[in-house]
């Protein structure tokens, strides 16, 4: 019996000393911070560009909303737009997240 407790002692891997832990947590450390440079960080990026954008429309700037719509921004309110669209100058309010891009003039 003592042999096998002796077998069963010396099978027990040692304690992770403080390199070997450092060491088997690199690779996540690693992955998270790729995952940041390669996802976070573009996608906060452009969201800063966009809301810039959202900013800095007045009226009379041409805009396309994310369903597809063009118009004409008649309006600046707090927290939507009043848009004219069609040649029927039909006028619809939007909400300002729902603004896609401006159109680029021809000139500009």
């Amino acid at each position: 019996m003592t042999k096998f407790s002796l077998f069963l002692a010396q099978a027990q891997p040692a304690a992770p000393s403080g390199m070997q832990t450092l060491m088997s947590l690199l690779p996540m450390i690693l992955i998270f911070a790729a995952m940041y440079f390669l996802l976070i960080a573009p996608q906060r990026k452009k969201q800063k560009l966009h809301e810039k954008m959202l900013s800095a429309l007045t009226t009379g700037d041409d805009i396309i909303t994310t369903g597809g719509i063009y118009g004409t921004i008649t309006s600046v309110k707090e927290d939507r737009f009043v848009v004219r669209v069609g040649d029927n100058n039909q006028k619809l309010e939007i909400g300002k997240g729902f603004v896609h891009a401006m159109v680029k003039k021809d000139g500009a």
